[in-house]
């Protein structure tokens, strides 16, 4: 099936370039052999610039261009379509990545599964022009998603406060181990490692929006040694805290 995407100078490319739109031509074409998983790129005003097979299927449409030039609030119903554009939004407007974000998607028989989103940011020049993302299928047969995903909306919540696994476990209503194993099966991640993981993403929201120092940066996001948290920040972004925010304000830092 030949691929659909918005076509250069359209309304829709929203200032994506050609090398941009080849390369997610090809991407395109080879998720479209991936039936667990949606993959979709945006441009700057969020509305579908290429999607997947699965993701017209998931959306319960017939064809892609359904879906291109509209944005996952025009697409998805409420909650679902409010919640994915307010990711795409502070992808987009904040430069921030969303990782591991374990998510409902609904079903076109009204039903909803549950997925495992990631979105990052295309930058062109320094500047955002578009996002890229995926959501990978859970398997419904997977026992304790629900109870998995009460402990990851409350390290959402929580991130900036002293979280300890056990207390994790009994906010999911399961025992540490099997908690343990259950976010291990899922992320290949420890329960530990995803509050890692969801206080730099506040923390790259916080350096790209606020004026805060670093040091009020990292207490707000459950760090009391600054030094600790700026280990951890470029251990998983690759970048310091002053250059990360440096680079998504477009100065040299």
């Amino acid at each position: 099936m030949a691929a659909v995407l918005a076509s250069p100078g359209s309304a829709l490319s929203g200032g994506i370039s050609i090398s941009m739109r080849s390369a997610a031509n090809v991407a395109e074409r080879l998720f479209d052999c991936a039936h667990d998983t949606l993959f979709f790129v945006k441009n700057c005003e969020a509305r579908y610039v290429a999607v997947n097979r699965t993701l017209v299927d998931r959306a319960g449409r017939r064809d892609k261009r359904e879906l291109i030039g509209r944005t996952a609030d025009e697409l998805f119903p409420p909650p679902y379509g409010d919640d994915y554009y307010a990711q795409d939004r502070a992808v987009l407007d904040q430069r921030v990545e969303i990782h591991d974000r374990l998510q409902r998607v609904p079903l076109a028989d009204g039903a909803a599964s549950w997925c495992i989103s990631y979105k990052f940011p295309i930058m062109e020049n320094g500047e955002v022009v578009g996002l890229c993302g995926i959501c990978r299928s859970v398997d419904p047969a997977d026992e304790g998603i629900a109870q998995v995903a009460r402990a990851i909306e409350h390290i959402q919540r929580h991130y900036g406060e002293a979280l300890r696994i056990d207390a994790l476990a009994r906010v999911a209503g399961l025992g540490t181990r099997r908690l343990e194993r259950l976010v291990k099966r899922l992320f290949d991640l420890t329960p530990m490692q995803l509050l890692a993981r969801a206080r730099i993403e506040a923390a790259s929201k916080l350096l790209a929006q606020s004026e805060d120092s670093i040091a009020t940066v990292a207490g707000a996001c459950g760090y009391s040694d600054q030094s600790a948290f700026s280990r951890q920040f470029k251990a998983l972004t690759g970048s310091t805290p002053l250059r990360y925010r440096a680079a998504r304000r477009g100065t040299t830092g």
